[in-house]
């Protein structure tokens, strides 16, 4: 049973930003991800005790590079992205597509 005063979280983005499909919702959409790719990089490199500067050097990039991406840098080399990952994170990437 729903209650009348509670709103789901897509109820609040449909509202605010627009429903799926249209240009600010999808814009929206690519934006979140990338954010979440940063938080993503950023706990993983925690996890394993990293700073960024470590990261950096054993995935054969720069410090301010690893900072811009986990704050949210929104153009990335897809080779880049993978050497950051398994090198200097020790993990793997995994790639999905959905409709």
């Amino acid at each position: 049973m729903k209650k009348k005063n509670v709103t789901t979280l897509n109820e609040f983005i449909d509202k605010k930003v627009g429903k799926k499909g249209t240009k600010k919702r999808d814009k929206f959409e690519t934006e979140y991800e990338a954010f979440r790719l940063g938080v993503l990089i950023q706990q993983a490199r925690q996890e394993k005790g990293l700073t960024q500067e470590e990261v950096a050097e054993l995935s054969g990039t720069n410090k301010s590079y690893i900072s811009k991406l986990e704050k949210d840098l929104k153009d990335v080399r897809f080779s880049t992205l993978q050497r950051i990952i398994t090198e200097g994170l020790g993990g793997h990437l995994e790639i999905s597509i959905k409709f």
